[in-house]
């Protein structure tokens, strides 16, 4: 499996990473929980909500850049979110890993959150890249590099829902967030208090 594997849309790459198996040094985790998001306007999926919108900046390059980077930002300041470029080199798009199950490394994942379910070790954006030990000095790596630090290996299509993504206050009703049914490692949604009311976003 490579890269070009999510040279597509940002929706059809976030479906595509639900089931892969994200290693960082001795922490494995399964993808459960994903987010999809565009570009500027005169891209092809443009998309008011994503860091990409108002074109490219020293910090958000990686998603312009080719499918299978990662691309970490820090949210608030505080919490290092990690996102994987999909579309083809040029065009903005990324997906934000929102959740995931660890399956090797509990240990060293559950040292790094303290105390935490093992549910709820890698839910959420912020906790999947403490449990993991991602941090700013991952951006750009090649997820699918020989001997990379940070890896994705994708797994077959899985089963999945759909709905709103979470937080964002433009864009705000798009179905691009996705999950896999039943998995308790799955974040609660919740709407941004500066967006319309439900219905009122594209």
């Amino acid at each position: 499996m490579s890269a070009n594997e999510l040279s597509t849309d940002p929706v059809t790459a976030a479906r595509r990473l639900l089931g892969a198996v994200l290693t960082v040094g001795p922490v494995s985790a399964r993808i459960v929980e994903t987010e999809a998001y565009g570009g500027p306007p005169d891209g092809p999926w443009a998309d008011a909500a994503a860091h990409s919108y108002r074109g490219a900046t020293p910090r958000n390059a990686v998603m312009f850049g080719p499918p299978g980077r990662l691309y970490t930002y820090r949210s608030h300041g505080i919490h290092v979110c990690a996102n994987v470029s999909c579309g083809p080199d040029g065009s903005a798009a990324a997906v934000l890993l929102r959740a995931a199950m660890i399956e090797t490394g509990y240990d060293a994942a559950a040292a790094r959150r303290g105390a935490a379910s093992a549910d709820a070790l890698a839910r959420g954006p912020g906790n999947l890249c403490a449990a993991l030990g991602i941090t700013m000095e991952h951006n750009g790596a090649d997820l699918f590099a020989v001997g990379s630090g940070v890896a994705v290996r994708l797994g077959e299509p899985c089963r999945h829902e759909s709905g709103p993504r979470v937080g964002v206050s433009r864009a705000a009703d798009r179905p691009w967030r996705f999950w896999v049914p039943g998995s308790a490692a799955v974040s609660a949604y919740r709407r941004s208090p500066r967006a319309p009311r439900a219905g009122g976003s594209d």
